[in-house]
């Protein structure tokens, strides 16, 4: 069909000519109400936004010299992080001499790993950056 006879179909039909492929040979058009196709283009973008998970990175600083009560309220934030699906970074920050025993950190980081096992795994290990140690964790997999 020509260009000037579907465009002259469509006007009569109220609706657009729609260039559907226009590298092909001939262009490929298609008679539809353009601002309906325009909307549900839309409002099918938007659903697939809304069913997205945003996973966010929540932090939890320690010191090195913590307390038993501080690191169990560490622990149940965590927890209620993990279980929220968001992802955790554990760092724990070394004051003044104290850099001079990681293995404090390591400890402490070790300890922070096996009381969250239950809801989440280690995705990065312990590792030093600067004057902090940190891990990543990420919540399990829910089934």
């Amino acid at each position: 069909m020509s260009a000037k006879d579907a465009q002259k179909l469509a006007y009569e039909k109220d609706l657009d000519l729609v260039k559907i492929a226009p590298q092909a040979k001939p262009p490929v058009c298609r008679i539809m109400n353009y601002g309906k196709y325009c909307f549900e283009q839309q409002k099918r973008e938007k659903e697939a936004r809304k069913n997205q998970k945003v996973v966010a990175i929540k932090e939890i600083r320690m010191f090195s010299a913590i307390d038993t009560h501080d690191f169990e309220t560490k622990i149940n934030q965590a927890k209620k992080f993990l279980q929220g699906g968001d992802k955790l970074k554990v760092s724990v920050r070394f004051r003044k001499r104290a850099i001079a025993h990681p293995q404090i950190g390591e400890e402490l980081l070790e300890r922070f790993k096996e009381a969250c096992a239950e809801v989440g795994v280690v995705e990065k290990p312990a590792k030093m950056e600067g004057r902090s140690m940190v891990m990543f964790i990420s919540p399990k997999a829910s089934k």
